[in-house]
């Protein structure tokens, strides 16, 4: 079994007392992560970024693809820029985008491969 909280730190989570700068450290991390997780969490946003896991695409594609109109799509890729998961680049009128970083691509192809590899099996059976 991996450790993932240490005895120090769960001693001092129970005692109260004033926290350490690791466990302060902890506690930022936690946020980020629920923060990451929050991001993650619909629908829409999750489909585009299995999308944009595959390759950088175009606002037009994407709303093909999805059959989602210019708005929805434009509003869940806004939220996606503001969380820092998806860059843009503009070529003339067309804006592309793309996979932030390493670690959203990392996030997306775990749930790919927990919910959606194993074809019309859930994570449930």
């Amino acid at each position: 079994m991996t450790v993932i909280v240490s005895k120090a730190i769960e001693d001092e989570l129970r005692s109260g007392a004033e926290y350490s700068a690791e466990l302060e450290q902890l506690m930022r991390n936690a946020r980020e992560a629920s923060d990451f997780l929050k991001a993650l969490s619909h629908e829409s946003r999750l489909l585009l970024l299995c999308l944009l896991a595959e390759k950088e695409r175009s606002v037009g594609e994407l709303e093909n693809i999805l059959s989602l109109r210019q708005p929805t799509v434009s509003q869940q890729l806004a939220r996606l820029r503001f969380d820092d998961m998806v860059t843009t680049r503009r070529d003339g009128k067309t804006v592309y985008y793309s996979i932030a970083n390493e670690n959203v691509r990392r996030v997306i192809s775990v749930i790919y491969d927990i919910f959606c590899e194993r074809g019309t099996k859930t994570a449930k059976e």
